[in-house]
């Protein structure tokens, strides 16, 4: 959750954090295409270079065929260069004279003999002597200017001469004002706007998660109610559901935690009322009776607050149950291997005592069985099945445990059972025996109207239900949960 604040107040946490992001993932990707760019124009930059360096090299040629040999240096045509040197004259081609007059102190052009003596043209350029009929290139920087310069070596009726031409005009020397002016400050001017509008944007947007924020803040602990998704933007519509779910539970589990709480307290006002209606009744007695009379009252008494601890002490471990089976049914717990045969001999061997005392024949039907889930869970469910029918079945009766593994249409299913043929339970009245502390109108002997329950609600906790159904031959009972299968433990 977002730091607590004064309602009202900036959530400084959420807007910077959430500002940060939005502009590092927009301000990059320009910053990126900037980098693109400034990459682009020195590119281009090189390739308009390379492109003069190839111009120069197709008039270097022109060049040297300008140059003429004359008789003597007072008959020398008017149409030669001013300042050729005498028996030589530069009869420019078109190209190279629209070269020099379109770079007009941006270009310079200059011949000299083989072994570097001056002849005709600018006696700045350098002396380069090439040692083979190759271009060579150089560079020179004369008044401020960087001049690209390719001097080559021509064996002409004019002689062995070499010839150089020079281009003030290099665009590497240019690209980086070009680049100022092109990409830096169009980019920068870019990311500065850039920053504004995501900072307004952001601002703009964050509102309603803002205003969301301080909805909850100024909730009460114990309200639970849902939030209005629809007054939430889309983005954030799926956090609200998941929050509204995370309150239907907790309020859910809340809920059963008040009505257990209320359950129980009503519930257990009973018999703690008769069992301390009995201490004073005991004590009533003992005082006005004599000592035969006593001892009999005694034995009666004793009886009594013995069956009543038993019920409170009974009514105590459902409650507890149930609140387990409660708490499952909210929290997710690691499943476990359950043998369901093992878990059926287990329960059996416990009430073989009690089943004995009133004559009824308790046996086990079984076949391997295994499922995924929580043991504790599901022998507290067989305890009080087994414990109904015990409790419910006359005298002289039959209670049958069963538990098997079958496939129900495609699914392998393990099941438990319980059968007696006791009094039943009518078919109109099977979904209210399932509520918490319903009992059926006339039913025999004591209980709290939790069994069941809390046997339906350890099977929901493992996805399934309770199935009621009629006893064997039309008579008393049968309760049967089936649950997914699981693969028997491999042999040894």
């Amino acid at each position: 959750m977002w730091p607590t604040s004064e309602p009202g107040a900036r959530p400084e946490g959420v807007i910077w954090g959430l500002q940060r992001r939005l502009m590092l993932l927009l301000l990059l990707p320009l910053g990126l295409v900037g980098l693109v760019s400034f990459w682009l124009h020195y590119q281009s930059a090189g390739t308009a270079a390379l492109q003069q360096d190839q111009q120069l090299l197709r008039l270097v040629p022109l060049l040297a065929d300008s140059v003429v040999v004359t008789h003597s240096a007072d008959a020398a045509p008017p149409a030669l260069a001013p300042g050729d040197a005498p028996g030589l004259a530069l009869l420019l081609a078109p190209p190279v004279d629209e070269f020099l007059k379109d770079r007009e102190g941006f270009a310079a052009y200059a011949i000299r003999e083989a072994s570097g003596r001056h002849v005709l043209g600018d006696a700045w350029l350098p002396t380069v002597l090439p040692s083979t009929e190759g271009a060579e290139y150089l560079s020179v920087v004369e008044g401020g200017i960087t001049y690209r310069v390719v001097a080559q070596r021509y064996d002409i009726a004019a002689g062995d001469l070499i010839v150089m031409l020079a281009d003030g005009s290099d665009a590497r020397q240019h690209w980086l004002d070009t680049l100022l002016v092109r990409v830096l400050l169009p980019n920068l001017l870019l990311l500065v706007v850039a920053g504004v509008a995501v900072t307004w944007a952001v601002a703009r947007a964050l509102r309603p998660l803002i205003d969301l924020k301080q909805a909850v803040e100024r909730r009460s602990p114990r309200d639970l109610s849902p939030i209005d998704a629809d007054s939430a933007p889309a983005e954030v519509r799926p956090l609200v559901s998941s929050l509204n779910r995370l309150f239907a539970l907790v309020n859910a589990q809340s809920e059963a935690q008040r009505r257990f709480v209320a359950d129980a307290a009503h519930q257990l006002r009973t018999p703690l009322a008769g069992l301390q209606a009995q201490v004073e009744a005991w004590a009533q007695a003992a005082r006005s009776m004599g000592t035969g009379d006593l001892l009999s009252l005694r034995v009666d008494q004793v009886q009594r607050l013995r069956d009543a601890t038993r019920r409170t002490s009974q009514l105590a471990n459902q409650l507890l149950a149930l609140s387990r089976a409660d708490a499952l049914s909210a929290d997710a717990q690691p499943l476990h291997q359950v043998d369901l045969k093992d878990l059926c001999e287990n329960i059996l061997a416990l009430y073989l005592d009690a089943a004995a005392a009133k004559g009824i024949d308790l046996g086990l039907e079984s076949q391997p069985a295994q499922t995924r889930g929580h043991a504790w869970l599901l022998r507290e469910l067989l305890i009080n099945l087994v414990d109904n029918a015990v409790k419910y079945t006359p005298d002289g009766g039959c209670i049958t445990l069963r538990c098997g593994q079958e496939q129900v249409g495609g699914a392998d299913l393990a099941w438990i059972g319980v059968e007696d043929d006791g009094p039943g339970i009518p078919d109109g009245e099977r979904d209210r025996v399932l509520q918490r502390f319903y009992r059926l109108q006339g039913s025999a002997g004591e209980g709290n109207g939790l069994g069941l329950a809390i046997a339906d609600e350890i099977a929901r906790a493992h996805h399934t239900q309770l199935q009621l159904r009629t006893g064997p031959g039309g008579r008393g009972l049968c309760v049967r949960v089936a649950f997914v299968a699981a693969p028997g433990p491999r042999a040894a």
